[in-house]
């Protein structure tokens, strides 16, 4: 489906506005007001993020409980197990709850489930066997919300229950002695949108401060809570949660802290990276570097190696998880590449692209921990959801799908809960979620999916589009300008980097593709006497539409700053083009 650009109405006076009395740059000021931020207060608020804007963590809901009974059971050394998913918030969270457990001197170890072999959240064949272990204390971190039947088994073993999570919450909660949930049920916590390593961060400080009997800690909880702000920001970015409010003062003092000083096993994947090298992080050394490898262990059914790489102290180690890691994550790529070819070849040859409203594709044993991305790609290549569903190839078990929304706005969680007599069980929140099938129910659900979708559009009037923030020629695109435009990172959901249009641009030299895989374009583009070198991630499609494209064209892109060895220059990421004499004005 093609998406419609959209570029935000210009509003000069607000600009000026703006710039006067919120004394930023007339390219800062544009983009505020292109996102809602009309006046000096409110852009005052969004620009910043300094540490003391988070808010006191005993007012997040559940935390008061949950720190009672967990700074209890640290100083009474009962066996506590934190129970983490396999995702990188997940992981992450997990961490930064061992990691502060084991400095407090508490008996704590970590469990996380194996994704291939047994699923999202709490396990009631693990919570037994944690609890013949001798585990006294569970934790949950980033699931355990819906896990009503989980709690009760908890309480007929004698096993304290704590539930910190952030997905949607269902009609009924578990009776779970503690339950962490920023849109918990009767609260009013004025930010709902934490991830699960920033709710467990929130209850780590808690911890710190009941520990200490102040506020202030001590400098070894300073350190640790800083370094666990390093945590909570990959795993904010991972969870692709809005970084808006609190969640951009964690990324923003985070990625500081990951920097400057990054756990050991951080470190080691840093240096495998070229991260330790950069100048700064940013969201993307996240989003496009440390996250995937995570995420890779989590996929391929090891997440407790990835655990361990963010618990572990420095040393040989560190740098064998880190480099088993990275490996992990060249054969995550793999298998996701070719679970993509054969799922973009069914959508090709067996579903109308343009006029399905979403897309289900199934294929006999295509990866489960990778069927999400590869949803993922597709609804931001095809622009309206999908799902990739992998049937088992014996036909004995549930099929697992994943599915994504990709730029739309459509409801995931809301479309699948009304097809969900057709489901075994699903879950996950608005724009990614997974889901059981008896394979034999595939085709009637695919039908009420779909038309669930459709009723969406239909109702909402959503439409894909591109949100443009500003038409700016090449020729305005310098260090400058674009050191300006980083006052407004950490860039990601709900804040993402500023999408710019400009017309009348054409080839310099001719697109070629790149990347091991081939996956990615490059091309030189000028408009007037500019040059500037353009990258298309994961659209080599165009590479031959763009070289046989006669006359001008105009594009949507992202400004970004590219660093290599030291030498910084400006270059532009499409997201997306057209040839100018084809279509109509960009919509306002």
């Amino acid at each position: 489906m093609q998406r419609k650009w959209r570029i935000v109405p210009h509003d000069s006076s607000r600009i000026e506005m703006l710039m006067r009395e919120a004394r930023v740059p007339a390219v800062v000021a544009q983009v505020l007001v292109s996102r809602g931020v009309y006046t000096a207060a409110a852009a005052a608020q969004f620009l910043d993020t300094k540490l003391m804007g988070l808010r006191e963590p005993q007012s997040l809901p559940g935390v008061p409980q949950a720190t009672e009974i967990l700074v209890a059971a640290i100083r009474e050394k009962l066996p506590i197990v934190i129970y983490g998913d396999y995702d990188c918030d997940g992981m992450t969270g997990t961490a930064i709850l061992v990691n502060g457990f084991r400095l407090l001197g508490g008996d704590v170890s970590y469990h996380v489930p194996n994704r291939l072999e047994d699923g999202y959240g709490l396990n009631e064949d693990a919570i037994r066997k944690l609890a013949t272990r001798g585990k006294k204390v569970i934790v949950s971190v980033d699931c355990g919300i819906t896990s009503v039947a989980h709690a009760e088994l908890c309480k007929e073993l004698g096993v304290t229950l704590v539930i910190t999570d952030h997905h949607t919450i269902g009609d009924q909660l578990p009776d779970a002695d503690a339950i962490v949930h920023p849109r918990l049920p009767g609260s009013n916590y004025p930010f709902g949108e934490l991830c699960g390593a920033g709710v467990a961060f929130k209850l780590a400080w808690a911890i710190c401060q009941e520990i200490c009997g102040s506020k202030k800690v001590t400098e070894p909880l300073r350190r640790y809570l800083m370094q666990s702000l390093a945590l909570a920001a990959i795993g904010t970015v991972a969870d692709v949660v809005p970084l808006l409010d609190e969640n951009r003062i964690l990324v923003e003092h985070g990625l500081k802290t990951l920097k400057s000083e990054p756990l050991p096993g951080l470190l080691e994947l840093m240096k495998i990276l070229k991260l330790d090298e950069a100048s700064a992080l940013d969201t993307e050394s996240i989003a496009f570097s440390i996250a995937p490898r995570l995420n890779a262990a989590g996929r391929l059914g090891q997440a407790q190696l990835a655990v361990e790489l963010l618990t572990t102290p420095a040393g040989d180690r560190a740098k064998a998880l880190a480099d088993y890691i990275h490996e992990l994550n060249n054969s995550r790529d793999t298998l996701q590449r070719s679970v993509y070819l054969a799922a973009q070849k069914q959508a090709k040859a067996d579903f109308d692209i343009e006029g399905d409203a979403a897309l289900v594709l199934a294929g006999v044993g295509w990866h489960q921990g990778v069927i999400g991305v590869v949803a993922g790609r597709l609804a931001e290549k095809y622009a309206k959801p999908v799902l990739v569903i992998s049937l088992d190839a014996a036909g004995k078990t549930g099929a697992v799908g994943s599915g994504r929304v990709g730029g739309t706005n459509i409801n995931l969680y809301d479309a699948l809960a009304e097809c969900s007599e057709r489901l075994l069980r699903f879950g996950g929140h608005k724009a990614a979620a997974g889901l059981t099938i008896d394979e034999r129910q595939l085709d009637a659900f695919r039908g009420d999916f779909c038309e669930a979708v459709a009723k969406q559009w239909a109702d909402n009037e959503v439409v894909p589009e591109i949100v443009i923030d500003a038409e700016a020629p090449l020729g305005q695109l310098n260090l400058e300008t674009l050191k300006q435009m980083e006052m407004l990172a950490p860039f990601g959901a709900g804040n993402p980097r500023p999408i710019l249009t400009c017309r009348d641009v054409r080839l310099d030299a001719p697109a070629t593709l790149m990347g091991k895989t081939k996956a990615h374009l490059t091309v030189n583009l000028r408009q007037g006497s500019k040059t500037i070198r353009a990258v298309a991630f994961g659209a080599s499609e165009w590479c031959d539409e763009l070289n046989q494209t006669d006359g001008p064209i105009e594009i949507a892109y992202r400004p970004v700053i590219n660093e290599f060895r030291g030498f910084r220059k400006v270059e532009i990421h499409i997201v997306d083009w057209r040839p100018a004499k084809k279509t109509a004005p960009i919509e306002a």
